[in-house]
């Protein structure tokens, strides 16, 4: 994939039940320059989500045929349904102006950061402990326990992978943590290769 432009691809991944989600919904409230990447899925929607905004709910043979025709930028299966991120919807948001944040799993993360190596930073956000973590699951009422109890046991391998990311947060407190992530953001947006800006400028200079 070309990037035409020096907007971050920002990516958070964490075990079910971190809080990564909550987390990427508080990091837009206070960068505007911060956008949700919306993920297709093929697992039901739930009662309280909206199509085109907190996935695309495509059937599996639609999702197919997206994914043969080379249209994910990731994709991952995960507890029997199918997520991607679509490869357009991306760019039209990064050529708009805006860093782009993923909600996904490290899977998708392995393979984004293959494809958009130095435009991706990522973020691999712990619970503070198992205790925590397993509360945390039991308050999400839309869920059966048998998907509790699925999500508990693929904990331990999901965050077998926390030394693949740049960053590893532990959320034991929710504003620290946003406020943490996004002074990182705003250190990496300052590296010298991402402002493509400074070239000229310098030979304004001299």
């Amino acid at each position: 994939m070309q990037i035409e432009n020096s907007n971050l691809m920002i990516v958070l991944s964490s075990p079910s039940g971190a809080g990564k989600t909550t987390i990427c919904r508080e990091l837009l409230k206070f960068d505007k320059k911060l956008q949700m990447s919306v993920s297709a899925t093929t697992r039901p929607k739930r009662p309280s989500e909206k199509d085109g905004v907190d996935y695309f709910f495509y059937s599996k043979k639609y999702f197919d045929d997206k994914l043969k025709n080379g249209e994910f930028l990731e994709h991952a299966l995960v507890f029997d349904n199918f997520y991607g991120t679509p490869k357009d919807f991306v760019k039209k948001t990064l050529k708009s102006g805006y860093d782009v944040v993923f909600d996904i799993d490290w899977q998708g993360a392995k393979q984004l950061s293959k494809k958009v190596k130095e435009e991706l930073i990522s973020f691999f956000v712990l619970p503070p402990n198992k205790n925590e973590l397993l509360k945390r699951l039991k308050t999400r009422n839309e869920d059966t326990e048998k998907i509790v109890n699925s999500r508990m046991n693929k904990a331990k391998s999901e965050m077998s992978h926390w030394n693949e990311y740049d960053y590893v947060i532990i959320n034991d407190n929710l504003n620290s943590c946003v406020r943490e992530i996004l002074e990182i953001i705003k250190v990496e947006r300052k590296k010298r290769f991402r402002q493509n800006w400074l070239e000229n400028f310098i030979k304004s200079l001299v």
